[in-house]
C-alpha cells in the first residue's frame, strides 16, 4: 500500500499523536506510550477505491480510521464479492490479526479519501496485555463485531432478499440516517451494487427490489440517495 507521502518529521509525528489520541480505543495511555505508539505509526492517506490490504497479505499490524471510509470484504477467485463491514472514523479494522499475525483473510480498500494510521500488532498487544481496562474495552470490540457477523450470517441463510434489504436499509438509516421531510435520509451513498455485496445477492435483484420498495411508498429513490419513508412498511418484511 502506497499513501501520499508524509510531511516533516516533527509535524508528522504531533499530527499522528494528535489523530491516535482521538481514538476511544486508546484512551488512558501514558505520554511515553503514546510517543512509542508515533515511533512506529505509519500515516497514510489513501484515495478513494485504493487498496489497503489483500487476502494473503502478512497480518502484521492492525489500523485506525481517522478520515473517510474503509470497506473490508471476502472477494472469490472468480471476482464475486461480500462485504462484510464499513469502518469509518474512530473505528479499527485488521484487529484479529493483533493476537495471531496469520495471513489476511479478508482484503480492504479506501471507500472513499481516507486518512488511517497503522500499528505493529505487537506493539498493540503489549499496550492491550499492560492496560486491563483497555484489553477489556477491545474485548467487547471484538465480541460486538462477531455478534453482527453472526446476524449476517443468520440474514444470509434463511432470509430472502426483500428481507435482507429491508434489513440493510433500515441498519443504514440508523447508523447514517438524516432527517428529511419525507423521512430519513441515507446520507452514505452506495450503490445497487454495493448493496448486493452486503447482503449476498445481485445487483439487477437489488434494483428490482429496490423499484418494489419504491413502488410501495417505502422509500424514495433520488440518484444514489435513498430515502426511508416508511421504516413500519420495511419492519414488515423482515
Amino acid at each position: 500500500m502506497k499513501g501520499a507521502p508524509a510531511s516533516e518529521p516533527a509535524s508528522r509525528n504531533n499530527r499522528i499523536e494528535w489523530l491516535l489520541r482521538k481514538i476511544q480505543l486508546l484512551e488512558g495511555l501514558e505520554s511515553f506510550e503514546y510517543q512509542q505508539l508515533v515511533e512506529h505509526a505509519e500515516l497514510y492517506e489513501l484515495a478513494r477505491r485504493q487498496v489497503i490490504y489483500l487476502r494473503g497479505d502478512p497480518g502484521d499490524s492492525i489500523y485506525f480510521v481517522h478520515g473517510g471510509r474503509v470497506k473490508c470484504s471476502k472477494v472469490t477467485r472468480d471476482g464475486k464479492e461480500l462485504t462484510l463491514a464499513y469502518r469509518g472514523a474512530g473505528e479499527c479494522f485488521g484487529e484479529l490479526e493483533v493476537f495471531g499475525q496469520e495471513p489476511r483473510d479478508e482484503m480492504a480498500e479506501a471507500m472513499k479519501n481516507a486518512i488511517i494510521t497503522s500499528i505493529p500488532a505487537e506493539l498493540m498487544l503489549s499496550l492491550l496485555e499492560r492496560h486491563p481496562v483497555m484489553c477489556r474495552k477491545f474485548a467487547m470490540l471484538i465480541a460486538r463485531r462477531r455478534r453482527a457477523m453472526e446476524t449476517k450470517l443468520e440474514h444470509l441463510v434463511f432470509r430472502d432478499v426483500p428481507a435482507k434489504l429491508s434489513a440493510l436499509l433500515l441498519e443504514l438509516a440508523e447508523d447514517f440516517g438524516v432527517p428529511h421531510e419525507e423521512g430519513t435520509s441515507i446520507s452514505l451513498k452506495i450503490t445497487h451494487q454495493e448493496m448486493a455485496n452486503l447482503i449476498g445477492s445481485t445487483r439487477e435483484t437489488v434494483s428490482l427490489t429496490l423499484a418494489q420498495f419504491r413502488d410501495n411508498e417505502a422509500i424514495l429513490i433520488n440518484g444514489r440517495t435513498v430515502t426511508v419513508t416508511s421504516k413500519t412498511r420495511l419492519r414488515a418484511l423482515i
